[in-house]
């Protein structure tokens, strides 16, 4: 990506590099950690960037350290509190205190030459209060066939369910996307995330941030490689706390979901009632009929589309996505997690 400057605030780049923060989330992320490092730092000598590992114990913390021996501007900390969330705010106390603009990203992507420039740019620009981007899934140079069919899959409306950040090429103000960049006094001004929910901590935080009367910019321009789960176990897990965080955001805001939200949701109730009522009526079959056509008939696309039979893996991709999601949020709802 190459960063084209458009104002006269960010003409001197090695100003503006000054004034960034990177904070990056780590947790047993050894396969990915050297790769998003990597491409995150080249070039950027004069930003700041700090990992913050919840207890890795699979050579993350040692990979990193490896890498902050070579360059001074990163640096390898502790967060107790292990989740992401703790992770931003920690890295927003820690920060060199004339940074003002921290940049959150995720230990699961590979970033564009230019893109930590490009977001303090377009947050000065547009006169936002944070900058989100879309994500394009992408898969491991040695990915089996269900990690390649989960990228094939997730950023369609089946899999994401249309979301803006998933793929999207349309910029605009919008309600939530993924997290990039924020004005670091306004992130810690408003309480930063909330470490006690389980998942979703960005969609809550922007739901302050917009009462509190701020601006968030998609930027379609900006964009970022996402490594997708590899196994169906990572892939359930991931889905299971997002439909969680979604359920205990709705429960501490009071905020109405959006029907692509309510559809794994509606889905795990239909299998469900089609379940209870097999032995009563033939129709009992109908949803699941209807459902596993449709998913079958993704799997057959994609694998058509990408040119490989691990495209055919796509259905238990979609699978595991829907109802980990449904029943994490259904979960949640009928037994809330204790917030802390």
């Amino acid at each position: 990506m190459e960063l084209v400057l458009k104002s006269d605030a960010v003409a001197n780049v090695d100003a503006l590099a000054r004034r960034i923060v990177v904070a990056v989330p780590t947790l047993n992320e050894s396969s990915t950690i050297a790769a998003c490092l990597t491409s995150l730092m080249k070039g950027n000598e004069n930003m700041q960037f700090l990992v913050l590992d919840g207890g890795s114990d699979d050579g993350t913390r040692e990979i990193v350290a490896l890498l902050a021996a070579k360059h001074q501007n990163l640096s390898l900390h502790h967060n107790s509190r292990r989740n992401q969330a703790a992770a931003i705010n920690q890295a927003s106390q820690i920060a060199d205190g004339k940074r003002d603009i921290l940049i959150r990203c995720d230990a699961h992507a590979v970033y564009p030459e230019g893109y930590a420039l490009s977001l303090g740019q377009k947050l000065i620009e547009m006169g936002a209060d944070s900058v989100v981007v879309p994500m394009d899934a992408v898969h491991t140079e040695d990915a089996g066939c269900f990690e390649r069919a989960n990228a094939m899959i997730v950023d369609t409306p089946l899999g994401s369910g249309g979301s803006a950040h998933r793929g999207g090429r349309k910029s605009g103000f919008v309600d939530h996307g993924h997290h990039a960049a924020f004005w670091r006094t306004r992130f810690v001004k408003l309480g930063g995330y909330d470490e006690a929910m389980l998942a979703n901590q960005d969609a809550e935080y922007d739901t302050r941030l917009r009462a509190d009367g701020g601006k968030i910019w998609l930027d379609a321009g900006i964009r970022l490689d996402y490594f997708v789960r590899k196994t169906p176990r990572s892939l359930w897990t991931q889905y299971w706390r997002y439909g969680r965080g979604r359920a205990d955001h709705i429960r501490k805001h009071l905020v109405t979901p959006r029907i692509r939200q309510l559809i794994p949701v509606l889905h795990v109730l239909a299998m469900m009632y089609s379940g209870a009522i097999l032995t009563m009526t033939k129709w009992a079959t109908a949803y699941p009929i209807v459902y596993g056509t449709t998913i079958i008939g993704a799997g057959i696309w994609a694998a058509l589309k990408n040119r490989t039979r691990c495209g055919l893996m796509a259905p238990l991709v979609l699978a595991i996505m829907h109802t980990g999601w449904g029943l994490g949020f259904i979960r949640e709802m009928i037994v809330p997690m204790r917030r802390r």
